[in-house]
């Protein structure tokens, strides 16, 4: 669980400073329409489960890592239904959240699409959605850049 949570906050801040950064290249396909089943930022899915095969290798030496590796995996798991299939409908999720945190959670993700550029977008994590009435007072301040 520790990592979990702890993957959120990394993964916001890779979110917010090197997909929206230096990383544009790879993540800029995921605020385009996609053509296919595939975009070009799904390299970073990639990339996040060579990291969490890594810690399973060397968890047989350092078990700690391994456990860190399944937290990896956990929050994999949790991004590809929540972000992937609830919020951008890339898998068959037939759930319509009408409120509460699921609700939240893509109204504050369609906020952050609202911005077609790599500046100014607002809620960067994946798994924890601020108020929306915080993140529209954001874009107004022009406060969402990276």
């Amino acid at each position: 669980m520790t990592t979990v949570v702890a993957m959120e906050v990394v993964a916001a801040a890779v979110h917010r400073f090197v997909m929206h950064g230096p990383g544009w290249g790879w993540h800029r396909s995921h605020h385009e329409p996609r053509e296919g089943a595939f975009e070009r930022n799904d390299l970073y899915a990639i990339l996040f489960a060579a990291l969490s095969i890594g810690l399973f290798i060397a968890g047989g030496r350092w078990p700690a890592l391994w456990w860190v590796g399944v937290g990896l995996v956990v929050y994999g798991l949790l991004y590809t239904l929540l972000h992937d299939g609830l919020v951008h409908r890339r898998l068959p999720i037939g759930l319509v959240p009408r409120r509460g945190y699921l609700k939240r959670l893509v109204q504050a993700h369609r906020l952050h699409h609202a911005v077609k550029d790599r500046e100014g977008a607002v809620s960067f994590g994946f798994l924890y959605a601020p108020p929306v009435s915080k993140l529209i007072g954001q874009m107004r301040l022009g406060r969402g850049r990276p």
